[in-house]
């Protein structure tokens, strides 16, 4: 039995037909009843069909301009007044100006914009409220996954100057339902200091991010964003006192899930100055302290290589020796993140042959006890700081990250180039994604089988291989069961350059004597006397011969 009837008509002048076409297809799939009248229906000739055939719904569509609208919608109220409209639902659908005209006439039960996705309109048809508590919404990721397939979750970063300014962020983020995870981004005192405010800098507080100062500030932001959808939150792992710091947000935010480096966030890139060693150790401390709290973790390290143009094989190297590590520390659900255009002048088909390289090594790994999921993202190196182009670029990036079929699409604002971005700006970055994911999920042609991907990436699984390998007898390395986990290992393979890139130039740890180019649209390591490109091979041949005269 049908649900009801819905008589519908674009009205008056309006002869665009489209959208009320694809509502009332909607509304069969709900179960109801429909008669489209078609387009320009006079306001006298739908009153006549409404007293003829009796519909439970009216659907009206107006396309052209709120003026023409304030007109069309008046002359529809004289023609059908109000004791012959009671018991008949009105709707309408038109652009964002015709709704918020034909919101003032108050004579519609819901007006429709345009930026409503078909679940929102299938679950008004279907006399479903919009869920407004926490129990409407998954708070543990691999729930909140599961129940949005096969659309992947979006996740974003978000960290303003102030608390208070964040706070007030959160929560118009959450109202806006666009995200899933919010990402707080700390500044960086709060990040190396937090636990020792004695040794912050007061001039660089709110630099890079929130300069969160105490539990409450988390737990103030976290209060914040259950509204909307009822975002998941996580946070940046901190720089130092890494479990210390887990345990408070685990506390405050309950936090979806670790991110924890393998080798940063100390004497290497500067962020904190715990030597590699300590950071080692440490960073795997956390990893095990999240994995016994049964949080998932993803190990942000391969994409720090790539940001410091680390050539490709290292890179998909690193990603496997992350989760290796991840495995071995205990994690169970591991994140698993590919950040695309990195470095920039990477191309889009050996962008996919670099992380389908990464993505079969780290998914090698996959048991019943150790399950990975894919999140993509593109890299804020590539984005002009126009934001037009940036919005061109965010858009491209993310059809070219969707062929990984991705569980989480961590959205990078276009705005990120030039500034921190504001809330409304990082709903126009998910909601251009929303834009990309409705275009692109269903029967996407597939773009991985090209001769040249795929030979690519058979290349970077054999140079990683043979890097892989080197890692088991680092040349003065300590004798261990495992040097793939040990830290002693893994700092000395840094030391001696096997690890190693352009960007670490003057670094105190690493000697920085890597060149790399990209050729083709794929990062080589390259002779630094002739320009030529190396295979691994040849690349750890010159750093022995470099070790042995050291």
């Amino acid at each position: 039995m049908a649900r009801g009837t819905i008589l519908a008509a674009a009205i008056g002048d309006c002869v665009h037909v489209a959208g009320v076409h694809a509502f009332l297809r909607l509304a069969e799939s709900a179960g109801y009843g429909t008669c489209f009248l078609g387009p320009a229906v006079s306001p006298e000739a739908l009153a006549d069909e409404i007293r003829r055939r009796k519909p439970d719904i009216v659907a009206l569509s107006y396309r052209l301009t709120p003026a023409s609208a304030r007109r069309v919608l008046d002359a529809v109220r004289k023609a059908i007044p109000e004791d012959q409209r009671e018991g008949i639902r009105f709707i309408l659908g038109g652009t964002p100006p015709v709704a918020a005209v034909a919101a003032e006439t108050e004579m519609f039960e819901r007006v429709f914009d345009g930026s409503q996705t078909p679940e929102e309109i299938v679950a008004f048809l279907e006399g479903q409220l919009r869920a407004q508590g926490q129990e409407d919404y998954p708070q543990s990721l691999v729930e909140r996954i599961e129940a949005c397939l096969p659309r992947p979750i979006l996740r974003h970063h978000f960290g303003r100057p102030t608390v208070a300014e964040t706070i007030n962020g959160a929560r118009d983020i959450a109202e806006a339902r666009v995200l899933d995870v919010l990402s707080l981004g700390p500044d960086q005192n709060a990040q190396e200091h937090f636990f020792r405010p004695a040794r912050m800098d007061p001039t660089q507080d709110g630099a890079g991010g929130v300069p969160v100062r105490s539990p409450e500030d988390l737990g103030a932001i976290y209060e914040a964003t259950r509204c909307g959808n009822f975002p998941l939150l996580r946070c940046y792992s901190g720089t130092n006192d890494l479990v210390r710091w887990g345990q408070m947000l685990q506390e405050t935010i309950d936090i979806a899930w670790g991110a924890v480096p393998l080798f940063w966030y100390s004497a290497l890139d500067g962020r904190s100055q715990r030597p590699l060693r300590d950071a080692i150790r440490e960073n795997q401390q956390a990893i095990a302290w999240y994995a016994s709290q049964g949080i998932p973790v993803e190990v942000n390290d391969a994409h720090q290589w790539s940001l410091r143009d680390a050539h490709d094989s290292l890179a998909v190297a690193d990603a496997y020796l992350a989760a290796y590590n991840a495995s071995q520390l205990g994690v169970r659900v591991y994140v698993s993140q590919y950040m695309f255009n990195t470095p920039p002048a990477t191309s889009p088909a050996m962008d996919l042959a670099k992380m389908l390289a990464k993505k079969e090594l780290v998914e090698s790994l996959a048991s019943d006890d150790f399950r990975v999921l894919t999140q993509v993202r593109a890299g804020l190196r590539s984005f002009s700081a126009d934001f037009a182009q940036a919005k061109g670029q965010l858009a491209a990036s993310a059809v070219v990250s969707l062929a990984l079929r991705p569980h989480i699409l961590h959205v990078v604002g276009f705005s990120e180039a030039d500034h921190a971005i504001l809330p409304g700006e990082l709903v126009e970055s998910c909601k251009i994604v929303d834009g990309v994911l409705a275009s692109s999920l269903d029967d996407f042609p597939e773009m991985l089988d090209g001769a040249r991907i795929q030979s690519r990436k058979q290349e970077l699984l054999s140079e990683a291989e043979v890097l892989l390998n080197a890692l088991r007898e680092v040349p003065g390395a300590p004798s261990c069961d495992d040097p793939w986990t040990n830290p002693d290992c893994l700092a000395r393979a840094v030391e001696l350059g096997i690890l190693d890139a352009p960007h670490l130039c003057g670094s105190s740890v690493a000697p920085g004597r890597a060149v790399t180019r990209c050729v083709d649209g794929a990062c080589w390591a390259v002779d630094p006397e002739t320009g030529a490109a190396w295979h691994e091979g040849e690349r750890l041949a010159r750093v022995w011969s470099t070790a042995a005269r050291s």
